[in-house]
């Protein structure tokens, strides 16, 4: 049993090390060839921050553990609201200034709605899935055109003031940090499935859980440590702008490229309970962010209720499940 604990714990810190310098590697290729700093926000980072959930659902859907697959992607949407938005909330209150980011939170809504009812089935075929990646990419085309439209949106100031941090970066270090990070990536989420699946057997905890708990945290880790560092520079568009970039990349992109990868079967409870609670989630993130209640900002209170939510869910999971 020891050995699989050290497996989850050696490759949730490996997972988390090998994303931060694959997304800093992205951001400085992308950088070094002109790409605009809205665009390198929006999609290298803000998606960029979910390569642990892609690489472990991929991974994992591939061995045919298709309730690590789901449940690590319905688990992370969950834990980037919950945990995330909560804890950076408490910390520092996330003002919602970006209007690029306000227009995406009704698109998470709608995207989750349909995720969801894709799922109704308990089943993700191979149509599925595409359906998933044809959404994605259109919504990677809209977003790429509407962030050329608003180049002095307060998400795209704030990015290039990110940006002059790698200002230094040669090009050959940026690509070392891509390719040493996806490397790392790809190994580091092998092993921690083996160490999550192991783990799961012996103590009879079913792979769901396993994939909705302790490997979605840790896939997420990327995104709250970014997030907690941008609001902490007053810099809380990018904040916010990982969390929701972050699960619109898990919902399509992530469940859609598993699914190509093996068709995927699983639980009700992925569906009815999860599903649920993940679209409660964005609802609220939505009623807090366009501030319907206070000003468009997500406060201190907000941010205890998120959290609040979130441990409660989790304490549910481990008292039913194991």
């Amino acid at each position: 049993m020891l050995m699989y604990v050290l497996c989850v714990v050696l490759g949730l810190i490996a997972l988390v090390w090998s994303a931060d310098k694959f997304v800093d590697g992205s951001s400085g290729v992308a950088k070094y060839y002109g790409v605009p700093p809205l665009l390198i926000g929006m999609i290298i980072v803000g998606f960029g921050t979910s390569a642990p959930e892609l690489i472990v659902s991929m991974m994992a859907s591939y061995q045919g553990n298709s309730e690590i697959a789901m449940g690590n992607a319905v688990g992370s949407n969950i834990t980037n609201i919950g945990l995330i938005l909560g804890v950076t909330a408490i910390l520092s209150p996330i003002a919602v200034n970006s209007q690029i980011v306000r227009r995406e939170i009704p698109i998470l809504i709608v995207v989750t709605i349909i995720s969801i009812l894709l799922i109704l089935d308990y089943h993700l075929s191979r149509f599925d899935a595409i359906i998933h990646i044809l959404l994605f990419v259109s919504l990677v085309l809209w977003t790429v055109k509407n962030g050329m439209q608003n180049k002095n949106d307060s998400f795209s100031q704030e990015m290039n003031v990110e940006l002059q941090s790698l200002h230094h970066s040669s090009i050959k270090k940026s690509y070392f940090y891509l390719l040493i990070g996806l490397a790392l990536l790809i190994i580091s989420s092998r092993v921690l499935i083996y160490g999550a699946i192991g783990f799961a057997t012996i103590l009879g905890i079913p792979d769901t859980t396993i994939g909705l708990t302790i490997v979605a945290i840790g896939t997420s880790l990327p995104e709250l440590a970014s997030s907690i560092v941008a609001s902490r520079k007053g810099e809380p568009d990018i904040a916010l702008g990982n969390v929701i970039g972050s699960n619109l990349f898990n919902s399509l992109a992530v469940v859609g490229i598993a699914g190509t990868v093996k068709p995927l079967s699983f639980g009700g409870d992925i569906v009815h309970r999860d599903g649920l609670v993940m679209f409660l989630f964005t609802v609220l993130l939505f009623i807090f962010a366009y501030g319907f209640i206070g000003k468009g900002r997500i406060n201190r209170i907000e941010g205890s209720i998120l959290l609040i939510t979130y441990i409660a869910y989790i304490g549910y999971l481990v008292t039913t499940t194991i």
